[in-house]
């Protein structure tokens, strides 16, 4: 019997041997498959930490971008409110010159107004004096020509005159004519304003 046990035993230890090479090799397979698995992994979670970073970034500067555009838009928003309060601070000045300043400008813009030295003039409420001043002055440097007429009806105007000759009107108010300025001198007023930029 003891040859049958040998045999026996050989036969375990060589089915042992040959289980455990497969084993072996199974466990080498599984450690490659793992590596190989684990190296994808690796890979993987680089490239999507790389997608997120880059996407981060993308996203920063969007934000940026967008940070300065409204940093941008508000600052040219103060910068327009800034140029309309100085024109309107003109107005208030012109509006506000001492009478006889008041009364050399309308008359010299009178005589602009109306070359061939007709029509009637109205003044803003409370302008009555510095209206027939300036309309007298004004027919004085038409000379011959000269025959504006005062009305004694104002106009609800803060400034200057209206002046109506038949048909035609001529705006010579301080509001338009700081209007029409406005429109032409903003630019040259913001670039003093704030020289800057």
């Amino acid at each position: 019997m003891k040859g049958i046990e040998r045999i026996t035993e050989r036969i375990g230890a060589d089915v042992q041997a040959e289980i455990d090479g497969v084993l072996g090799k199974a466990r080498a397979k599984a450690d490659e498959i793992r590596t190989g698995y684990e190296a994808q992994a690796a890979k993987a979670r680089a490239e999507a930490e790389s997608r997120s970073r880059r996407a981060a970034a993308d996203r920063e500067a969007r934000l940026v971008d967008a940070a300065e555009m409204d940093r941008r838009k508000l600052l040219l928003s103060a910068k327009q409110e800034m140029v309309g309060k100085a024109f309107d601070l003109a107005l208030e000045k012109l509006c506000a010159m001492p009478d006889d300043q008041y009364t050399a400008v309308t008359a010299r813009m009178l005589v602009q107004a109306a070359p061939n030295g007709t029509g009637t003039v109205y003044f803003p409420e409370g302008k009555a004096a510095v209206g027939a001043e300036a309309v007298k002055q004004a027919n004085a440097l038409l000379g011959e020509k000269g025959k504006l007429t005062l009305s004694p009806e104002d106009r609800p105007i803060r400034g200057g005159f209206l002046l109506v000759d038949g048909n035609v009107e001529v705006n010579g108010t301080f509001e338009t004519l700081v209007r029409f300025q406005k429109g032409t001198m903003a630019s040259e007023v913001a670039k003093i304003l704030f020289p800057e930029g």
